[in-house]
């Protein structure tokens, strides 16, 4: 709103009116906006949430600490998308697509988590909403943003970038700078299926290599394809960052590293100078996904002053569901949703984790009667943290003694961080 009160008064010399077209002046102020926000609602909303006892329910897994988490009051994402939503709606562009895709995204995600904790904690079954209504929401979202990828003229990308650009060229708009020595033709932006990939030269790779077909028919196939795979990466990423949350401070933390690189990425890509002197792809408007991001992060950073161990408030799949969503749209809008499994790498094995898990145990079970576990539980995060092993078999045995939670916590946010800085090196690297 701030953004677009000082739109409407352009005509008038407001001082400081000018810093409203610096995508990182405005990047700054929605994350201290959000930051502030998770800080001084957060205490209120936790309150409210005891009062209304909505606490967590623990069953005893043999974890080391489990039982003293049972009350803390759950449903605490609702603070990660308030804040969001007050960031972002300050000091982002309304009317870009981008942001109003996120938008969508923020609300159906966390109102998908908000019913499954709702039917949780207020009609007492455990098992919340149901894992094919939970996957047919996330689905349904995933084919909302792919078709309006494909369909909507806003989203386009410029093949070809300006050769000469002065420096003071992208001191007058860091959004999307005006050329004035160098040259683009406004014919390369184009409607396209190419995402970003690497190791290659051009750091691109086109969906409708995949397509066996050619004229209409493969132009048709390899938006299909395109908007399918769009409909993966949303629901695994938001598939895995629920899983990944587990511990205090865990999901949040990671999720907080992979928004800075996201907002990195998107800033790059959005930027003419950038984006053409690293030769990646250069995506008109995407900045702005910057300023959301920026928000997302300062959001989730103040949720950590509350979910930091030991953890006031859990976020529950209100919150984790919202996050992994978030991640996911804003990836596929970037073209980078190829990078994910290495950016996050964290909650790419945490899933995998669960499914090698869940498969292996049934085939062994099948092949001889018994069943061999790889781990002794997952999610992964758990494995570490579990104080005595399961009957049966087990391919990798617990650490002895088993780690504390902040521990485990740390060491996967050092992780994190470090699988985020091999992502940007990949820019460089052809």
């Amino acid at each position: 709103m701030i953004y677009h009160l000082f739109q409407a008064l352009r005509e008038y010399d407001i001082p400081g009116q000018g810093l409203m077209n610096y995508l990182s002046f405005r990047a700054m102020m929605a994350s201290v906006t959000a930051v502030l926000f998770a800080l001084f609602a957060g205490k209120r909303i936790i309150r409210w949430l005891q009062r209304k006892q909505i606490g967590e329910t623990v069953r005893d897994l043999g974890l080391e600490g489990q039982i003293q988490k049972k009350g803390t009051p759950t449903m605490g994402g609702i603070i990660i998308i308030l804040a969001i939503l007050c960031g972002v709606l300050l000091w982002c562009d309304l009317t870009n697509v981008y942001i109003q895709l996120l938008l969508l995204s923020t609300l159906w995600c966390g109102a998908l988590g908000f019913t499954d904790d709702y039917i949780k904690v207020f009609k007492h079954n455990k098992n919340g909403l149901s894992e094919k209504a939970k996957l047919l929401g996330q689905i349904v979202l995933g084919f909302i943003i792919g078709l309006t990828v494909w369909m909507s003229d806003d989203i386009v990308v410029r093949e070809k970038v300006a050769s000469e650009v002065t420096h003071e060229t992208e001191l007058s708009v860091d959004s999307e700078p005006v050329v004035t020595n160098g040259t683009y033709q406004e014919e390369d932006v184009v409607k396209s299926t190419k995402t970003t990939i690497p190791f290659v030269k051009r750091h691109e790779f086109d969906y409708k290599w995949l397509s066996p077909f050619k004229g209409a028919m493969g132009w048709y196939t390899k938006w299909a394809i395109y908007v399918l795979m769009i409909v993966l990466v949303i629901t695994a990423c938001s598939n895995g960052t629920n899983l990944t949350d587990g511990l205090d401070g865990l999901a949040a933390g990671t999720s907080a590293v992979v928004g800075v690189t996201i907002g990195i990425l998107a800033w790059l890509g959005g930027n003419l100078i950038e984006s053409n002197y690293l030769n990646i792809m250069y995506i008109p408007g995407s900045g702005e996904i910057a300023i959301f991001m920026s928000a997302f992060v300062g959001a989730l950073i103040g949720f950590l002053w509350y979910n930091s161990y030991p953890a006031q408030v859990f976020m529950g799949d209100t919150g984790s569901l919202t996050i992994g969503g978030i991640i996911g749209v804003s990836a596929v809008l970037i073209r980078k949703e190829l990078l994910i499994p290495l950016l996050c790498g964290i909650f790419f094995v945490e899933s995998l984790s669960v499914l090698l898990q869940r498969n292996w145990f049934k085939y062994t079970k099948k092949r001889d009667g018994q069943g061999t576990r790889i781990w002794s539980m997952t999610p992964l995060h758990h494995h570490y943290q579990d104080k005595q092993e399961p009957e049966g078999r087990i391919l990798i045995h617990k650490p002895v003694p088993p780690h504390h939670e902040a521990k485990i916590v740390a060491r996967f946010w050092i992780v994190g961080i470090m699988l985020a800085v091999g992502t940007l090196a990949l820019l460089k690297i052809r």
